[in-house]
C-alpha cells in the first residue's frame, strides 16, 4: 500500500472574495499538506490573507471557476491532488480520509456527498438542479452518483491525463465524465455542507445558474473521451 506523507498531498482552493472564509478553511487543512489558494480577482484582500496565513497564493486573471482549479492542478507538485470549494461550506479535513483511500487503491477518485447542515445550507432549487444533473450523469456514463460536491481527491498524474478543457463551471464535472470513460473506480463519501460564507458566485444568482447549466449540457454532449495512455482504462467497478 502507498504511504501518504506529509509532502504528497497538494489541496486546490479556488477563491474569489473569500476572505471572510479564508481563515476558517486554512486552519481545517491537515497538517503538512500544501495549501494553493487559487485568487481568481479577488478586491477583498483574500490573496494577501492567505499568504499571512501560511497558503501559497496562485493568481489565475482570466474567472471562472474551472480557470482557478485547473491553475492550482498545474501548480500542484504531490503525488494527491485535493480540491475544495473556499467559503467555509466544506471541512477540509475530511479529505484526508478520501487521500487514504486512493492511495490504498480502494479508489481512483473520491468525491463528498454533500449532506446539508443547518438552515440555508443548500438552497432548495440548488439541490434540484444537483439531482436532475446526477441523473443525466448517470445515464451519460452509468455512475451511480448522487452528487458532484467539490469536494474530492485523486492522484495528480492521473487526473492530468484527463486533459480537462472546461474553464467555467462544467469543470468539476467533466472531471468525473472523463474520468468514468477513463474507466477510473469512482466513489463517494458522505460530508456535512455547512451554510457557506457570503454569496455563492453560481447559485446565488440567476445568471450564474443559467451560465452552470449551460456549461454542464455542453460537457454531457461531449462524445466519449478516451484520453492516451491512460492509466485507469482497464478498470471498471466502483460507483456504478
Amino acid at each position: 500500500m502507498a504511504v501518504v506523507t506529509e509532502s504528497s498531498v497538494d489541496i486546490v482552493l479556488p477563491c474569489l472574495n473569500e476572505a471572510g472564509a479564508l481563515p476558517w478553511v486554512l486552519a481545517r487543512i491537515p497538517a503538512g499538506w500544501r495549501a494553493l489558494v487559487v485568487d481568481n480577482g479577488s478586491t477583498d484582500g483574500s490573496a494577501d490573507l492567505a499568504r499571512s496565513l501560511g497558503a501559497t497564493v496562485v493568481q489565475e486573471a482570466r474567472r471562472g471557476f474551472g480557470a482557478a482549479c485547473h491553475a492550482g492542478l498545474l501548480a500542484a507538485e504531490a503525488e494527491y491532488v485535493c480540491f475544495c470549494d473556499c467559503d467555509a461550506s466544506l471541512d477540509p479535513g475530511l479529505l484526508s480520509g478520501f487521500v487514504r483511500a486512493v492511495a490504498a487503491g480502494e479508489a481512483d477518485l473520491v468525491l463528498g456527498r454533500r449532506r446539508p447542515r443547518g438552515r440555508g445550507a443548500w438552497p432548495a432549487h440548488a439541490r434540484a438542479g444537483n439531482l436532475a444533473l446526477s441523473r443525466m450523469l448517470r445515464r451519460r456514463t452509468g455512475l451511480r452518483l448522487h452528487d458532484l460536491g467539490p469536494l474530492r481527491a485523486m492522484r495528480r498524474e492521473d487526473v492530468l491525463r484527463l486533459e480537462l478543457t472546461d474553464r467555467r463551471s462544467g469543470y468539476p464535472l467533466q472531471m468525473v465524465v472523463r474520468a468514468a470513460d477513463a474507466g477510473w473506480r469512482v466513489r463517494e463519501e458522505d460530508v456535512p455542507y455547512l451554510p457557506r460564507s457570503g454569496k455563492s458566485k453560481v447559485t446565488g444568482t440567476w445568471r450564474g445558474t443559467w451560465q452552470a447549466v449551460r456549461d454542464m449540457r455542453a460537457v454531457l454532449a461531449e462524445p466519449p473521451y478516451a484520453p492516451a495512455g491512460a492509466a485507469r482504462a482497464e478498470r471498471s467497478g466502483g460507483a456504478r
